[in-house]
């Protein structure tokens, strides 16, 4: 079959509607068979879906993993990509490369046989499931026989050889996160990050303590009993509270209390469900910062409510890209053991 020549962005596989970019289309064209000239054809070996896209998923499949397969299955069918149409948000792969476009050979530093990781969301990516042959289902990842195409607009990252797969993917998946807490945290700040047990959280609070420095105070939060008393061995949080991230008056009330009134410079909200919002904006001092690193954020719930209290914040949207985050995250696992052995644990097992 003859080469067809696609656009830059994808546009070529919008089915509906048209004239709109593959992230926000209803449907897009996931024949596989096509060949277009920018495309990047990859063997997928296992989906990280997006936190809150998975917590919907088990919630309303009970956790049952025949019924998490017919959810996925069932989403892929309808739209050609796995977007999640409670959330809106996708995940990524990793995967090897089957085959590059003629118009990205020699331009790219990338060749078939190499192990990659999507670094774009799963909610624009053109994907084939043939089979689900593993649900990981406490740390969101779902091992495939497919296929998925990347644009010639999209990013990606080989993967390390210093480290496992699993484990890089569960990095990479949240690269966005650390590489950002390292722009925003500054010498002396006070940074809150709810949901520090989690995935990001953790290690947003590992690079918010690098920046911050002795002179900063980093206090986390975790909503279940167990999550507390992991926070509590955490060596690099100054603090740590249990707290529902629904419960905005009790976030504020608890920060309150442990910075003296002074409240926090900057919050970091790393939960993966709604009705969160709030609970990041009362305990940000005013003129503070709130980053939402949540695809379950409602940024209408999060500008009204904050216009509602009064509160001049700056909110941030948790933006997936940051210039370097995969290498700049990756080098943060290298560089905490601590870090490097909890993940190990959770994704490696």
């Amino acid at each position: 079959m003859a080469e067809l020549k696609g656009n830059r962005f994808g546009t070529h596989r919008v089915l509906e509607p048209k004239g709109v970019l593959p992230q926000p289309a209803l449907r897009i064209d996931n024949d596989l068979s096509k060949e277009y000239d920018n495309e990047i054809l990859c063997d997928v070996i296992t989906l990280n879906v997006d936190s809150a896209s998975f917590t919907q998923i088990k919630d309303e499949a009970g956790r049952d993993p025949e019924k998490i397969k017919e959810i996925m299955f069932s989403i892929v069918d309808r739209f050609g990509k796995h977007k999640n149409p409670v959330t809106g948000s996708g995940g990524m792969f990793i995967g090897v490369v089957r085959r590059i476009g003629s118009a990205l050979q020699g331009k790219i530093d990338l060749k078939v046989g190499d192990r990659i990781a999507s670094l774009v969301s799963l909610s624009l990516t053109p994907l084939r499931i043939d089979e689900i042959k593993q649900i990981h289902i406490d740390i969101d990842q779902v091992d495939i026989k497919g296929q998925a195409i990347l644009f010639e607009s999209g990013i990606w990252a080989k993967l390390p050889e210093d480290m496992d797969d699993k484990l890089a993917l569960a990095v990479l998946d949240v690269a966005g996160a650390p590489a950002q807490t390292a722009n925003l945290v500054k010498p002396g700040m006070r940074v809150l990050i709810i949901g520090a047990s989690g995935k990001s959280g953790l290690l947003c609070a590992y690079v918010a303590k690098k920046y911050a420095g002795v002179t900063g105070q980093v206090i986390g939060t975790a909503s279940s009993e167990s999550g507390e008393k992991f926070l509590a061995e955490v060596p690099f949080l100054d603090a740590s509270f249990r707290c529902n991230a629904t419960d905005a008056v009790g976030m504020y009330e608890q920060t309150a209390a442990l910075t003296d009134g002074k409240m926090a410079d900057l919050v970091i909200s790393c939960v993966s469900r709604p009705d969160c919002e709030m609970g990041a904006i009362l305990p940000c001092r005013d003129g503070g910062t709130v980053y939402y690193f949540s695809m379950a954020t409602s940024f209408t719930k999060a500008a009204l409510g904050a216009e509602g209290v009064g509160m001049d914040v700056t909110m941030l949207i948790g933006n997936g890209y940051t210039k370097d985050h995969a290498k700049i995250s990756l080098e943060y696992v290298r560089e905490s053991q601590y870090i490097r052995d909890i993940y190990k644990q959770r994704y490696i097992g």
